[in-house]
């Protein structure tokens, strides 16, 4: 299977998905990344794009693809272009499963993400895609307004138990992400997330996500 994951910013996919990436890569899944965003300071740009393929080589990923858009300013990028943008990525890999951000996250880049994915992957469009999932990222996902309609309730979990140590190590990639707990972006946060959410469904780790669509032939 072809699996492609789309990420706000650079470190987005390996918080929500790392897990689950593995677990794909070992199974013989090809698994593509699409960061979304960029920096417009190039050297800041560079440093995160360059963590960014240390993971994915870590990890396995077949592809990256930066769409280099501007960072914080997906809201107000005119939606033509930038789904436009989105849809070919979708169209050149062809994917049978597409990850992408909780649409309710506090930040509007990963709102913006989560619309744009929904359109380029409308199931006339690309008929191709069999599944779509949204993943919660630490730091976004759980800060936003306390409504129904930002709450992250998962329906479908992945057990990344023996794949745990590979998120981690892929999330330490990123050098200038990773903080101290009890900062969200902590190793520590990132663990005790992958605990509940295991313990949640009986295994030691687990990743959590909202089942979208799944076309079941």
């Amino acid at each position: 299977m072809k699996i492609l994951v789309f990420a706000p910013h650079n470190d987005d996919e390996v918080l929500g998905v790392g897990g689950t990436m593995a677990k794909h890569i070992a199974l013989g899944d090809e698994v593509y990344v699409c960061e979304v965003t960029a920096s417009l300071v190039e050297k800041y740009k560079q440093k995160l794009q360059n963590e960014a393929r240390k993971a994915h080589e870590f990890l396995g990923v077949k592809e990256t693809f930066f769409l280099n858009l501007t960072v914080v300013e997906l809201p107000r990028e005119e939606i033509r272009k930038f789904n436009g943008a989105v849809s070919s990525i979708v169209e050149t890999i062809a994917p049978d499963v597409v990850y992408f951000p909780f649409y309710g996250d506090m930040h509007g880049d990963h709102t913006a993400v989560a619309n744009s994915v929904m359109v380029a992957v409308r199931p006339l469009v690309a008929p191709f895609v069999k599944e779509v999932y949204m993943y919660e990222t630490l730091s976004e996902t759980g800060w936003n307004y306390p409504t129904a309609d930002k709450a992250f309730i998962p329906n479908t979990y992945v057990d990344i138990t023996d794949y745990y140590l590979k998120k981690e190590g892929a999330m330490g990639k990123y050098q200038s992400q990773v903080k101290e707990y009890p900062h969200p972006r902590s190793m520590q946060a990132m663990r005790a997330l992958a605990e509940y959410r295991g313990s949640t469904v009986g295994v030691h780790y687990a990743e959590a996500f909202m089942c979208v669509r799944r076309i079941i032939r």
